[in-house]
């Protein structure tokens, strides 16, 4: 006989979700943070095969041609690399479209006071790394120019990867000071990315893109929440912007931000609707009858549940680790693989160099200096617990640029020379950037604890 209690299912099914979505910021944190790891690991993997015997088999894999088609209209036509790059990629900023409306909307970034301090920090780590950029290029001119972004970019999972290695010495406070920073970062390379970066524009594409847009952000205005309907439209506008000559990643980010960022039911709603059914359904199921009954009170109570919470926080939550664990580290094996040839000279090769001392001398100078600016005109104040040391230190993990650096540089140059400049910059920067700053967190004076700093 079956007597499962439905109540206690429901009870059950509410500490299930509790447990799932409570905090999504320390979630969010603490998967970016292992994602690190796995970045890490498909970096070298690309850097060994890329300069092994069996190279010429990394770049044959890239390069091979990926056609997609329906019927007689061809969506893609390029090659495996771009396939990573332009369609996967769309998921990763898709996930961190959700995570900067989730902070503007209902996180640290909704306070424009609270805000302001690593807003204005991550404007210092974009404008300097670019400065420190474009005067050791500039003698170089041309082409090489176009990468004057490239150093700007901080990628979160290494960063956090970094600081997770550091445990109690980094304070709570630094932590969410970082990922602030980051997001803040992360606004300014999607309007790089569409501004400076997209071709020339095809407006009768880019008319239907936006329409399709307009139809999803009407379609979740009234209630429409079917994937059935969302994931056609998404793929419809991803290829009308494609076609457009804007870079298609930026769909993601515009879907990200048409999210609804509040549930449809209210916690009022939930406990009324769920209790009414609750109260209609058995309290013991004994027969087959009871337990179909059962059935269909517990798919109404699934439905009630689900639209109770935030469709943004349920996409983030379902995609977070497929966007960090699968899509980054794909990216990282289709992109780190970098042919080393000749000595060290490489590195001082304009490109290379400017990229390279633009993340690690100018986002450090960068944040810090910015930083000190806005706590000096009381724009903001630090974190409890952050001091002199901790912004220095953590300007410097800002540093890693990895992910979306190397993602820019793929749209900074045509010529793979640069390109490979650029990685190789982004490389030894990054590597440089990560070790700098984990040196002075990990040799540095342990934190004070507040009853220490009050005493």
């Amino acid at each position: 006989m079956l007597r499962e209690p439905l109540h206690e299912t429901w009870i059950d099914s509410n500490r299930f979700v509790a447990r799932r979505f409570v905090r999504p910021i320390q979630r969010f944190m603490e998967v970016e943070a292992s994602a690190g790891a796995a970045l890490l690991l498909m970096a070298v993997i690309a850097m060994v095969w890329a300069n092994s015997a069996l190279s010429d088999s990394y770049f044959d894999l890239w390069h091979t041609h990926v056609e997609v088609a329906l019927g007689s209209i061809h969506l893609f036509s390029h090659s495996l690399q771009d396939f990573v790059n332009d369609a996967l990629m769309a998921i990763f900023f898709f996930v961190v479209g959700l995570e900067i409306k989730r902070e503007l909307v209902l996180g640290r970034l909704r306070d424009p006071r609270a805000a302001a301090l690593p807003v204005v920090a991550g404007a210092g780590g974009m404008l300097v790394p670019a400065l420190v950029y474009v005067l050791i290029v500039m003698g170089e001119g041309g082409p090489a120019l176009n990468g004057w972004a490239v150093p700007t970019a901080t990628d979160i999972a290494f960063s956090l990867g970094v600081v997770s290695l550091l445990g109690s010495r980094v304070a709570p406070g630094a932590k969410l000071f970082l990922l602030a920073l980051a997001i803040a970062d992360d606004i300014g390379a999607i309007a790089i990315i569409a501004f400076f970066y997209s071709d020339s524009l095809q407006w009768d594409w880019l008319t239907w893109g936006i329409l399709t847009l307009v139809a999803v952000a009407v379609a979740g205005r009234v209630g429409i929440r079917a994937h059935s309907f969302y994931i056609p439209m998404a793929l419809l506008a991803w290829f009308c912007v494609y076609e457009s000559g804007v870079h298609p990643t930026l769909v993601g980010v515009a879907l990200a931000f048409l999210t609804p960022p509040r549930p449809m039911y209210s916690a009022e709603d939930l406990h009324g609707k769920g209790r009414a059914i609750l109260d209609s359904s058995p309290r013991h199921i004994v027969t087959d009858q009871q337990r179909e009954q059962a059935d269909h009170q517990i798919l109404a109570l699934a439905d009630v549940a689900r639209e109770s919470v935030a469709p943004l926080v349920r996409n983030e939550h379902r995609l977070l680790s497929w966007s960090s664990f699968l899509v980054l580290p794909i990216f990282a094996l289709a992109n780190a693989g970098v042919r080393l040839e000749g000595d060290v000279g490489q590195l001082l090769q304009p490109v290379a160099l400017g990229t390279a001392l633009g993340l690690l001398l100018g986002k450090t100078v960068g944040i810090s200096l910015f930083t000190w600016l806005a706590v000096r005109m009381g724009w903001g104040i630090l974190p409890e617990g952050m001091g002199a040391r901790d912004v220095v230190a953590l300007a410097a993990v800002a540093g890693i640029g990895f992910t979306v650096a190397i993602f820019v540089s793929g749209l900074a140059f045509v010529d793979q020379g640069l390109i490979d400049q650029a990685k190789l910059g982004i490389l030894s920067g990054s590597l440089l950037a990560g070790l700098l700053g984990f040196f002075l967190y990990r040799f540095g004076p342990a934190p004070r604890s507040p009853e220490e700093a009050s005493g």
